[in-house]
């Protein structure tokens, strides 16, 4: 995968989306548990994909923008003298 392409992550339209909720799906846990669930969760992925989770997540939050993800170029004037 290069670098300056977004990660791929499958994208479903609404209309392939069940509007009725799972309820055997979810779990309540103290804090605790889900702490040490987590560490086992992550610990059991490669470091090729926890880097590719921190890069979707990064995506996710600052926003990715094709055309501005590359390094602007900074040009300065300068005079011999």
């Amino acid at each position: 995968m290069k670098s300056n392409q977004p990660i791929p992550f499958p994208l479903t339209s609404t209309s392939t989306l069940s509007s009725k909720v799972d309820r055997h799906a979810f779990s309540v846990v103290s804090f605790d548990e889900q702490e040490e669930d987590q560490k086992l969760y992550w610990r059991s992925k490669t470091p090729h994909e926890r880097l590719e989770a921190v890069e979707l997540t990064r995506q996710l939050l600052y926003g990715y923008d094709p055309a501005t993800a590359r390094l602007q170029r900074v040009f300065e004037v300068a005079q011999r003298t």
